[in-house]
């Protein structure tokens, strides 16, 4: 595997699986579960709903991936912020030295996922490639 998001990001999910229940499963198999959901499966998650506490750690796993991806690759310390409500209603907050390089608003995250895992995968260097821009367009 050669994507530092999807190696930081898969690092993370496994690193929570205490008891080896993904021991056998790929990465990308672990992380499809995860995060893609196909149109229908949206349909059958009402439009308003309260979100449960493990889909908020597995997005914010992302913003964790996203952080621990732009140190790897720039050597700057992250943090990641995030705040949501038990609706849904949030942000998710990556912040390099005193500089936002990443904010993410969300109004229904009980419905956050990806289509397909090369969405996922597209998405996370979208992020990590725009987290970078920004850090050094506004880096002293």
């Amino acid at each position: 595997m050669d994507n530092l998001f999807i190696e930081t990001l898969i690092g993370q999910v496994r690193a929570l699986d205490q008891f080896g229940t993904w021991t056998n499963r790929t990465d990308e198999d672990i992380l499809a579960e995860k995060y893609v959901k196909s149109k229908e499966d949206l349909k059958n998650i009402p439009v308003i709903a309260d979100i449960d506490e493990m889909q908020i750690q597995d997005i914010r796993l992302i913003y964790q991936a996203i952080a621990l991806a732009f140190e790897k690759k720039t050597g700057v310390m992250c943090s990641t912020i995030m705040e949501m409500s038990h609706e849904g209603f949030g942000r998710a907050v990556v912040i390099a030295d005193k500089i936002v390089i990443v904010n993410k608003f969300f109004k229904d995250a009980h419905r956050f996922s990806f289509r397909t895992y090369e969405d996922l995968v597209k998405e996370g260097d979208k992020l990590l490639d725009g987290a970078i821009k920004i850090y050094d367009e506004y880096k002293k």
